[in-house]
Parts: structure tokens; C-alpha cells; sequence
């Protein structure tokens, strides 16, 4: 017994410590006494799940026959009837499709009445031809509208009546400043214009060297805005007229003369060539970058080089010979072809994929050519060149529908003057012996980013194709093979 109870001990054998007896309680109490430091969770675990499966629209087989509301016995089974009817049916999975908020471009311009125009045409402010805040407050807005010239003073452009729409008034521009610039090629005149049409800063680069002279020595009339020379207001000042641009000769410290509405002479002649005119669009790649894609930037330094050369007299002229070159680029700011830069960047992706200028234009949902040029005629109009009552121009482009719109707005085209681009005619002029020695590519400054360089590359070459190919422009594609 002595031996039983040394390998089996009691709680009461004197063989055990106090400490071991405590360890040996510890071990086999059924159940722990102690004080409990955290509530046991599945208490309260039942009633969660239950709160939550009475609050879901499915009842489980695990769930449906709890009953969570007070009511009737009735009630409860009409509930759980309704609980198993809804898990019973068939549930058809929901096919998820993405709906665009917005709508075809038709439909926007529809709702925004710009039916026939662009997006960004609207004006930001009902009168687009105010003054710039910076200009001298002594200008009355009573008289403002008194100088501008009448885009449309003959009916060039039929008007549908969309809908009950009024047809878009007659378009009027007034220019708000000019100054000068020298360039390169000699100096211009940069004229910024105003418009009811939309709320961009169109431009006019006119080339007119002879305003520096004495009026008495002129061959040609002078090349000037009408809209700029108007009095715009009875208490104007000199100074007033100076700082917008308004003055004659060369503008300096010691020479300050202000010009007057009546101030422009009156010189005709058929012995003169009329002025060499450009119609160009803004392209901000080409013409601030660099891009090689296009020969934008390239076709404006060569527009400006071509006026600003002199200009050689018939035989039967009397002397001299030669004057000086006279002409204007009108500069439109309607970047890719109308579209904007933002579609114009997109459109370059869809090139990269192997679509032209013109398939590219038509995936993003625009057309070919959004270009208008209703601007640029009452720009040209407002300059004095192309009307009936001043001189035809010539007109420097490869597109015929430049052509055909400034006829269609009743200006005068003498005749049209083709662009060839400089790696074109530098293939030609290679193989047949010749070149031109003021083109030589690196010796030549330029207004814009390619200077005078010229443009080349696979991209160009197939740029231009398609603007030959698809586009109807008037540009022999054997000059692309070096064929003189």
C-alpha cells in the first residue's frame, strides 16, 4: 500500500507539496474557475448571424425557419413561404454592358444649334469683338462696331434653316492690333484679328516692305487693314491709335505718325503682278516641334520666303524692273485639319497602326477636312486683297478646295500658285543637275522650328500621298520618285 501510494499520490498524501497540489488541482478540474478576462463570442455569434440573414433578400436552408419579427403564427409561415418560393426560383445572372454617357458627335452639335460648325466655335463671350481689357478705356463701346468690315457683303454661302434655327449671321472680323516683326526673310506686319464666328485669335502675316517708303515712289497699293485704320471712337487719342498699330512708316522713338482712314492711296495697275496670298492652318507639330510627319512647318517658312522675294516687271513696266515682294499669310488656328490637337495626337496613334491622315480622321469620327476658310476671306477682304473693289491674288496651294472657297465667297483668284516640297524638288533638281542655291539645307534660317531645311522621311512621303491619292490636292507624284 506504502508502494501504490508513492507512484500514485493524493491531493491529502503527505508525499505531495503544496505547490505540486495546486498544479495537480489545475490539471484536473473539469471545468476552469478562474475569473474570465473576455467574453466568449459565440454567446453573441448566433445573433449576428441570424441579424443578418433575416436582413438579406435570400433565405439559406439553414436560416428559414427563424422568425425575427413579433407577429402571429400566420404570419410567420407566410413569410417563410415567401422565403422559400424566392430561393427556388430560377435566377438569371445580369449581363453587365457599358453605355456611353455620351452621345455621337452629331447629336452634340445638334443640341448645342452648332450644326455645320465645330464644338470649340462658340464664343466664350457675346461680344467677341471688344476691345482687349488692356487697351485704353477711352474707346466707347457705342462706336465699336462702326469699323468693322462686312465679311459677307455679297450672299456667297446658302444657310439651311435647320429646325427653326436663324441662319448664322454674316461673318465679321476686326483686327485689334498689328505690329512689326522681323524675320528671316525680311520684316512683316503681324496683324491679330477678332471675330463673331468663334473666340480664336486668327492672324495675318503681311508682307508689305514698301510701307516704309515714301508714298510718292509706289507701284502697288499698300496692304493694309481697314478695320485697324477706322476711328473707333470721337475721343480717341494718337497714342490710342500708335499703341494698337494704326500708324505709317516705321514706328520709333523719333517717328511717330498715326495713320487715318483716308490715309491709303489709290494706285491700279495691270502691269503689276497681284500679291502672292497664303491661307495656312495652325500645327503646332510641325511648326513647334519639328515634326516630320507633315511639311506644315516647312510650307510657312517657304510662304513667307516665296512673298518676300522681289517681284520681276513685265518688259513693257516702266523702270525699275524689279520690286519689292508683297503678300500676306493668313494664319487660321484650326489645328489638324479642324479637329483640334487632342484628335490630331489620337489620329497620329491610329497612323502608327498603319492608317493614313484621312482613315485615321474618320475612325475618331471626324471628316477628312473640317478646315472653313469663310474667316480667312473676310480677313483677306478686310486687307484689301481679293475683292472686286481691290486686287485678285495668287493663290500659294496644292488643295483645289482652298480655290473654290475663297470664289464661293466672292473674292478674286488670278491664280493659283503650286507648293513643291523642298525634298521633292531637291530630288528633281539632283538628278537633272540644278538646285537652288538659297535653299541649301543648313545655310538657310527660318521662322519655324525646321527653318530652312527641308522636311523628309517615310512619314512625310506617305502623308503626302494620301493628300495627292485621297485628298485631290495638285501635286505630281512623280516629283516624290526624282523625276525631273
Amino acid at each position: 500500500m506504502a508502494l501504490a501510494e508513492s507512484f500514485y499520490p493524493t491531493t491529502s498524501s503527505p508525499l505531495l507539496a503544496e505547490s505540486d497540489a495546486a498544479l495537480l488541482d489545475l490539471l484536473t478540474t473539469p471545468q476552469w474557475q478562474g475569473k474570465l478576462k473576455f467574453s466568449r463570442r459565440d454567446a453573441a455569434l448566433d445573433p449576428l448571424m441570424l441579424a443578418a440573414a433575416s436582413a438579406s433578400s435570400r433565405t439559406t436552408r439553414n436560416h428559414y425557419q427563424h422568425d425575427f419579427f413579433p407577429g402571429t403564427a400566420a404570419e410567420s409561415t407566410e413569410r417563410v413561404k415567401r422565403a422559400v418560393e424566392h430561393t427556388t426560383q430560377s435566377q438569371e445572372r445580369k449581363r453587365m454592358a457599358y453605355v456611353s454617357r455620351q452621345g455621337p458627335r452629331r447629336l452634340r452639335l445638334q443640341n448645342q444649334n452648332l450644326v455645320g460648325g465645330k464644338e470649340n466655335d462658340s464664343p466664350l463671350s457675346p461680344d467677341p469683338l471688344k476691345s482687349a481689357e488692356n487697351l485704353s478705356p477711352t474707346v466707347s463701346r457705342k462706336h465699336q462696331f462702326s469699323s468693322i468690315t462686312p465679311a459677307n457683303p455679297q450672299p456667297a454661302t446658302e444657310v439651311t434653316s435647320l429646325a427653326g434655327q436663324s441662319p448664322p449671321p454674316a461673318i465679321e472680323v476686326k483686327c485689334m492690333a498689328r505690329t512689326r516683326i522681323p524675320t528671316p526673310h525680311g520684316p512683316v506686319f503681324l496683324h491679330l484679328y477678332h471675330n463673331n464666328r468663334d473666340s480664336k485669335e486668327h492672324l495675318a502675316i503681311v508682307v508689305d516692305p514698301a510701307q516704309y517708303t515714301d508714298n510718292s515712289s509706289l507701284l502697288a497699293p499698300l496692304i493694309r487693314s481697314r478695320s485697324l485704320d477706322a476711328v473707333w471712337s470721337d475721343d480717341e487719342t494718337d497714342m490710342d491709335r500708335i499703341v494698337r498699330g494704326a500708324y505709317i512708316g516705321k514706328l520709333s522713338a523719333t517717328s511717330q505718325h498715326p495713320s487715318r482712314p483716308s490715309h491709303q492711296p489709290s494706285i491700279m495697275t495691270d502691269t503689276i503682278p497681284s500679291p502672292l496670298v497664303r491661307i495656312h492652318s495652325e500645327c503646332f507639330t510641325g511648326e513647334t516641334v519639328g515634326s516630320m510627319r507633315c511639311d506644315c512647318g516647312e510650307q510657312l517658312d517657304e510662304a513667307i520666303r516665296l512673298i518676300s522675294r522681289p517681284i520681276s516687271l513685265p518688259d513693257d513696266a516702266s523702270s525699275p524692273r524689279t520690286m519689292l515682294g508683297r503678300g500676306a499669310v493668313i494664319y487660321l488656328k484650326q489645328e489638324g485639319r479642324g479637329i483640334g490637337l487632342l484628335s490630331k495626337i489620337r489620329a497620329y496613334n491610329l497612323q502608327d497602326l498603319g492608317h493614313d491622315t484621312v482613315t485615321a480622321n474618320l475612325m475618331l469620327g471626324h471628316q477628312a477636312d473640317e478646315r472653313g476658310y469663310e474667316i480667312a476671306a473676310a480677313i483677306l477682304r478686310d486687307l484689301g486683297l481679293g475683292s472686286e473693289l481691290g486686287e485678285g491674288v495668287r493663290l500659294l496651294t496644292n488643295n483645289p478646295d482652298k480655290v473654290q472657297a475663297l470664289e464661293k465667297e466672292g473674292l478674286r483668284v488670278a491664280e493659283r500658285v503650286p507648293m513643291v516640297p523642298r525634298s521633292w524638288r531637291d530630288r528633281s533638281n539632283s538628278k537633272a543637275g540644278a538646285g537652288d542655291a538659297e535653299l541649301d539645307a543648313g545655310k538657310v534660317a527660318g521662322v519655324t522650328m525646321i527653318m530652312g531645311e527641308a522636311v523628309k522621311g517615310e512619314d512625310l512621303d506617305k502623308y503626302l500621298r494620301t493628300k495627292i491619292l485621297r485628298m485631290g490636292h495638285l501635286l505630281p507624284l512623280y516629283l516624290a520618285d526624282g523625276a525631273s
